[in-house]
C-alpha cells in the first residue's frame, strides 16, 4: 500500500496541565477529502495547527510523502505545499481579490522595475481571474475591496488563495459556519472541485450532513485521540455521532 501523503502518528500537545492531544493520529492521501470531526475540545484545531506549523508537538511524528518531517512554522508548511483556510479567513478587507491572493507573495514587474519593487498588478489580476474560473468562484468585480463581497465570495477568495499556493494539502476550518444556504452550496461544490484538481483537502466541520456529502473518509477525534476512521460511504450519521460521544470505537484502516 502506498504511503499516505500526510500522516500524524501519536501527536502529544499540552498547554500547562491541559493535554489537548494525547497521542492523536491522522492520515490523508492525495486527491481525497478527509473530514476531521469531534466534539468541542476533542483536539481538532490543535492537531491542525500542529500539522500546519502554528504549534510544535511535544511528542509524536509527522510524516510527509513517506519521510519524517519537522514543520517548525507556517512557512515550512507552505514550502511542503500545505495551506490553511482559517475560520476567520485572514483576508485584508481593504484590498481587492488579487492583492489578497498574492498577499506576501506579490508578483513583481519584469526587468528593472521589478528589481525596484514595482508590483505587476496586471499579472496578479490575470492569475486571480484564472483561479476563479478554474474553481468556479463567483466574484463579479475582482477589483472591488474584499470588504464589499458577500460571505460566500470572501470564503471563495480565501479558498482560491490557498489552492493557488498549495501544492499538496489544503486545510479548511469550518468553511461554511457563517454562510447561508446558497453560499454554503457554492462552498461545498468548491471543495469538490479542489479535490478534483488532485489536492488533498482536510475538512474540519461540525455539520454532519455536509461531512457525509463531500468527504471520502472521516476521522474522529475524542479527548485528544483518534478513536475512529470510516469510509464515508460505509458509515451512517449515527456511526459518526456514536464515535464522537465514545459509544463506538473503530480506529482500523478502512478497507
Amino acid at each position: 500500500m502506498a504511503e499516505p501523503l500526510l500522516e500524524a502518528r501519536g501527536i502529544v500537545k499540552s498547554f500547562g496541565r491541559v493535554r489537548a492531544l494525547r497521542g492523536a493520529s491522522f492520515t490523508i492521501n492525495a486527491g481525497e477529502v478527509v473530514a476531521l470531526i469531534g466534539d468541542n475540545g476533542a483536539g481538532k484545531s490543535t492537531l491542525i495547527k500542529t500539522l500546519s506549523g502554528v504549534l510544535h508537538p511535544d511528542d509524536g511524528e509527522i510524516r510527509f510523502e513517506g519521510s519524517t518531517v519537522t514543520i517548525s512554522n507556517p512557512v515550512a508548511a507552505r514550502e511542503l505545499g500545505i495551506e490553511t483556510v482559517y475560520q476567520d479567513l485572514a483576508l485584508a478587507p481593504d484590498l481587492e481579490s488579487s492583492a489578497n491572493l498574492f498577499l506576501g507573495r506579490e508578483a513583481l514587474r519584469p526587468g528593472l522595475l521589478g528589481k525596484l519593487g514595482f508590483i505587476d498588478k496586471r499579472a496578479m489580476r490575470r492569475r486571480t481571474a484564472d483561479a476563479f474560473k478554474t474553481l468556479g468562484v463567483g466574484v463579479q468585480d475582482a477589483t472591488a475591496a474584499v470588504a464589499t463581497l458577500s460571505g460566500g465570495q470572501r470564503q471563495g477568495v480565501a479558498v482560491a488563495r490557498a489552492v493557488t499556493w498549495a501544492g499538496k494539502v489544503v486545510f479548511m476550518d469550518e468553511p461554511t459556519a457563517a454562510l447561508g444556504v446558497v453560499q454554503t452550496r457554492n462552498v461545498l461544490d468548491l471543495i469538490k472541485r479542489v479535490r478534483d484538481t488532485g489536492l488533498a483537502v482536510v475538512l474540519i466541520s461540525h455539520n454532519m450532513p455536509e461531512v457525509m456529502e463531500v468527504s471520502d473518509r472521516v476521522e474522529v477525534l475524542r479527548l485528544g485521540e483518534r478513536v475512529a476512521r470510516f469510509k464515508t460511504g460505509d458509515a451512517s450519521m449515527e456511526d459518526l455521532v456514536a464515535a464522537m460521544t465514545g459509544a463506538l470505537k473503530h480506529d482500523e484502516e478502512p478497507s
